[in-house]
């Protein structure tokens, strides 16, 4: 019998009028949910269809930037310039290559060799995060450019090189900024961007990207999250604020010219695209999939099952690309990024439930560690937002995740130290920040880890911890749904049931019978537009 769905907004918003079967990810595998009548449904909107001419689309906004004369007419012969992009860090999962970062290289990079430049540097703007590979680094900007750049100028930045930065000076609100000596020392900037989310680009992609530690500490710490209404609408965040402020010190003594580009969410290839559609708009062929997809899963080791969805490359496409200027590049790539994302709901729920995928942006071709899951919980999933919170003030969180206690030792070493030695003690991360993160920011293990090796830096599960604090206050309740310990979910402060239907159970016993329960099917990205 065909499962009746009363649509809010075509596509995107239904209420389930029976109980019918949802997909949801939960860590590597995926689960077949009976949702109580009366759920919410919210699904992104289908992929926009990308830019037939992505080459041209990027030689089109290097020859018509906003705010700026165009990139050839800044270019001489002789001069020192400094190529900048996004780590692996987005798009999630990686692209199909070629990467749109290639495409934008080969554009730039042709038109320097036809102006007589050739003292450039291609620096990948890490931050903290852990430097990329070689293989990473060849696959993103493709061989041809890898080969003839790496390892003298095409590398990743070091937060803690010694003489590596800069000082930019401070803001009137006394927040200091220190960049990459490199492109410090350039007479032009060229910044690629790849823009997934409202929160990245603009002025954080310099001002975050190419800085050192100390700069980050000015908002990536408790009282800025708290002070931020959601990350997803950059007017109301206090994180967007610090950074546009910091941004005019490097406008002021950089000329940078951001190439951005707008990606569209058709995450899954073609033998799973089927995990991209209303689940009612099933053929039977997408059945057999499901169904053949969840058998192979069960039946493989969880490593086997991550590297497997790690190795499957995600088809995006470009739909937009703006050059020049900061400021209004980016009012035109958040324009379009919300075309794709923003999604009209009306009202908040009491229950909100999300499966927690295999990936985030910090465990590329790794494991999705518990402070990873709690980033993505209370940390992005609960400010997928504009206007106001999905859920309601002191509703409940449902998580489905397997929360295995799984660290990667290569890439996340000070987050073992972190979850295991410190949240014991404490959860309260304004305790976290004044009694530790300095120990571990300075800490000369992590440090040569992040230097010579592939690790995080020693200060970044602290920001990731930080990242959940608004979600953690908000709530009264975040429940585990299919974890497969007790311990991981008291650790993080959660409520631990066996399946989904236990902890819809539990919420329902805190909040009330009657409470609305909203579900958020991702992936992939959605923002919901909260009226």
């Amino acid at each position: 019998m065909p499962v009746l769905r009363r649509k809010l907004d075509p596509g995107t918003v239904h209420i389930d009028t029976d109980s019918a079967p949802r997909i949801i990810q939960s860590g590597e595998d995926f689960l077949e949910e009976d949702l109580p009548v009366g759920t919410r449904v919210i699904y992104p909107k289908p992929p926009i269809q990308g830019l037939p001419n992505p080459r041209g689309a990027i030689r089109h906004a290097i020859n018509h930037p906003l705010g700026c004369d165009p990139l050839h007419a800044q270019l001489q012969p002789g001069m020192k310039i400094t190529i900048a992009v996004d780590d692996i860090s987005l798009p999630l999962p990686p692209m199909v290559t070629p990467d749109t970062r290639q495409t934008a290289l080969e554009v730039v990079l042709e038109l320097l060799s036809d102006h007589g430049v050739d003292d450039i540097h291609i620096i990948v703007a890490n931050s903290l995060h852990r430097k990329m590979t070689e293989g990473e680094m060849r696959r993103m900007v493709g061989t041809e450019i890898h080969d003839a750049f790496y390892p003298a100028r095409y590398y990743c930045h070091d937060a803690e090189q010694p003489d590596g930065l800069v000082s930019l000076g401070e803001t009137r609100h006394g927040e200091h900024l220190r960049i990459n000596r490199r492109a410090c020392e350039s007479d032009l900037v060229i910044y690629i961007n790849i823009n997934l989310v409202p929160m990245d680009g603009g002025h954080k992609s310099v001002t975050v990207g190419l800085c050192d530690y100390s700069s980050l500490t000015h908002h990536h710490e408790p009282q800025t999250i708290i002070d931020s209404n959601g990350y997803m609408d950059p007017a109301k965040s206090e994180l967007n604020h610090k950074c546009v402020r910091m941004g005019a010190l490097v406008d002021e003594h950089l000329n940078v010219f951001h190439i951005e580009t707008v990606l569209n969410n058709r995450m899954y290839s073609d033998q799973l695209e089927f995990l991209g559609k209303n689940e009612d708009d099933f053929t039977e062929l997408d059945r057999m999939k499901l169904k053949a997809t969840m058998w192979t899963t069960s039946k493989l080791p969880r490593a086997m099952k991550r590297t497997f969805f790690h190795n499957i490359p995600s088809p995006f496409e470009m739909i937009a690309c703006y050059a020049g200027r900061t400021d209004p590049v980016h009012d035109k790539t958040l324009e379009r990024c919300f075309d794709q994302y923003a999604v009209k709901v009306k009202g908040q729920c009491d229950i909100l439930i999300v499966g927690v995928p295999y990936i985030s942006p910090y465990n590329v071709n790794s494991i999705l560690n518990p402070l990873l899951v709690q980033v993505m919980g209370p940390g992005y999933f609960f400010n997928l937002y504009r206007g106001k919170p999905l859920v309601r003030e002191g509703g409940v969180l449902i998580l489905c995740h397997p929360c295995y206690d799984d660290f990667d030792a290569k890439f996340h070493p000070s987050y073992i130290e972190f979850f295991h030695r410190l949240l014991p003690e404490t959860r309260d991360p304004f305790t976290l920040r004044e009694k530790y993160e300095e120990e571990f920011a300075n800490n000369p293990s992590y440090i040569q880890m992040y230097r010579q090796g592939n690790a995080y830096h020693g200060a970044h599960p602290f920001f990731m911890w930080y990242w959940g604090e608004n979600g953690r206050r908000h709530v009264s309740k975040i429940i585990a749904a299919g974890a497969e310990n007790q311990h991981v979910p008291e650790m993080l402060g959660w409520d631990r049931a066996q399946n989904l239907a236990e902890a819809i159970a539990n919420a329902r016993s805190h909040l009330g019978r009657t409470a609305e329960i909203t579900m958020l099917h991702l992936p992939p990205i959605l923002i919901p537009d909260v009226e």
